[in-house]
């Protein structure tokens, strides 16, 4: 892996925090994009601490994992929406696509398809029972209610931290061998489609 590589990581909630955390000894830079605020409910199924309450997700991931690991990221405290997409994820080598709704995930694809940017779509079901990770352009965004929460109580993180760590690997396996696989995830299996 080169360490010049630089990973947009859109979503800093249940997946994305976890998949942070999975990659962050990955050669690459970093850069997170969330315009959400920690809450207390968060705290049960993703990687932000009482300490992060209150502030925006990607700012309080950033300094977590900079605390913890000395990892050095660049945080974007801002939706990513029509107007400032191309800007967000222009340079990317890798986009990683861990949002909760449909209508970021339709942005992402349309943006890295525009541009052909390598992105690795991660998505799991509201009630953690179906889960895709999947290389565009195999990934077809979903029609999941926006906002749609994911592992609210931490029921789900198991399974929330099974598919983080599919989505790690995967582009852990793209960054190093240019190879990538995309599966459907059940939580009593998973099956490869691509």
């Amino acid at each position: 892996m080169s360490e010049e590589r630089r990973v947009v990581l859109v979503g800093a909630g249940a997946l994305g925090s976890h998949v942070l955390m999975l990659g962050r000894n990955w050669p690459v830079r970093f850069t997170i994009v969330d315009f959400d605020r920690v809450e207390q409910k968060n705290l049960a199924s993703q990687l932000h601490t009482k300490m992060g309450l209150g502030r925006n997700k990607a700012q309080a991931l950033q300094q977590l994992v900079n605390g913890l690991w000395g990892l050095r990221v660049d945080a974007v405290p801002h939706k990513l929406v029509g107007d400032n997409a191309e800007t967000l994820l222009a340079g990317a080598d890798l986009v990683l696509d861990c949002v909760d709704n449909a209508p970021t995930r339709a942005l992402i694809a349309r943006v890295v398809r525009e541009r052909g940017t390598p992105c690795l779509h991660g998505a799991i079901a509201a009630d953690g029972g179906y889960a895709r990770v999947m290389w565009d352009p195999v990934f077809t965004p979903d029609e999941a209610a926006e906002g749609a929460a994911t592992c609210e109580g931490g029921e789900h993180l198991p399974f929330v931290g099974r598919v983080a760590a599919l989505v790690a690997s995967c582009a852990q396996e793209w960054l190093t061998t240019g190879h990538g696989r995309s599966f459907h995830i059940h939580p009593s299996g998973l099956i490869q489609v691509a």
